[in-house]
């Protein structure tokens, strides 16, 4: 388990900006917007592809690089650099096109899009991925660029500033999540996360996606440790087997909803102690 990266306030603000940019001249839309729009404005293709796709985008893919890694180095159908690299999803700078796994569940197939549509957005990003050796990314900055077109596509998804000013007035939990995907039209995982990096940017909270802290383990506890602007200011991430360990003293054995609450201590950097308040719920949930 990797945990979310924290991006610094210039990289958000200037991301902001474009996305802000964008909104406007799509009329500053109402919720949920319409990707279709977006593509419009931005001239960007659509396309799906499977295991059966043949070799018309070969030329295209064999340039991009992901993790510092030529993804082809040499012709071999896609789907084996799909699988290779476990692609769900593609941004072909050179013909402005962004694939999409078909075999990935629909649900899915919209924060997908919006991720590399923030591709798209960032121009720095264009170079990266394409096959040139003096501006290969290592793999921090791979997750660095990962990071930012994940911020970007929130920040399209929920709207910029309308989404922001809801979350600083609900209460950030999982009842208000619940609220504002119905109104947003996203999956629970990506509007839980969206609202905690808005609400967050003030409050220190930390978010954790897995399974059910009371089932029995099968791999790593949680799928994301979600940790708010003002948490990262504040604290180190705890460390993931000591929280769901905490999590299951105050966690019912089964059933959805709320499932608990709880309290534990935590030293922030200057060694002083804090209250962290823990509400366990659980929903099914589709990122």
């Amino acid at each position: 388990m990797k945990p979310a990266a924290v991006l610094k306030s210039r990289v958000r603000q200037d991301i902001q900006a474009r996305i802000d940019k964008l909104l406007r001249e799509l009329g500053n839309p109402e919720p949920p917007l319409r990707l279709e729009d977006v593509r419009t404005l931005l001239q960007l293709d659509r396309d799906y592809f499977t295991n059966e796709t043949d070799g018309l985008l070969q030329a295209m893919v064999s340039k991009l690089k992901r993790g510092g890694k030529q993804i082809l180095n040499r012709p071999t159908p896609l789907w084996e650099a799909v699988r290779k690299f476990d692609l769900r999803a593609l941004y072909l700078p050179d013909a402005k096109r962004i694939l999409i796994d078909d075999a990935v569940p629909k649900p899915k197939h919209r924060w997908l899009e919006a991720h590399e549509i923030g591709h798209d957005l960032l121009p720095w990003h264009h170079d990266m991925m394409l096959g040139d050796d003096d501006v290969t990314p290592t793999a921090s900055t791979h997750d660095k660029m990962e990071a930012e077109a994940n911020y970007a596509a929130g920040s399209l998804l929920f709207l910029g500033d309308k989404f922001r000013e809801e979350c600083r007035q609900c209460r950030p939990c999982m009842a208000s999540a619940q609220q504002l995907q119905k109104r947003y039209g996203n999956t629970i995982t990506t509007t839980l996360w969206r609202l905690i990096e808005y609400a967050g940017e003030d409050l220190p909270i930390i978010g954790a996606i897995g399974q059910h802290p009371g089932q029995p383990l099968a791999g790593p506890g949680f799928r994301h440790l979600i940790p708010s602007f003002a948490f990262d200011q504040r604290f180190n991430l705890p460390n993931p087997d000591e929280l769901i360990a905490s999590l299951r003293r105050y966690c019912r054995q089964n059933g959805r909803g709320h499932l608990g609450q709880g309290e534990i201590l935590i030293r922030d950097r200057s060694a002083c102690c804090h209250t962290l308040i823990l509400r366990l719920s659980l929903t099914a949930t589709m990122r």
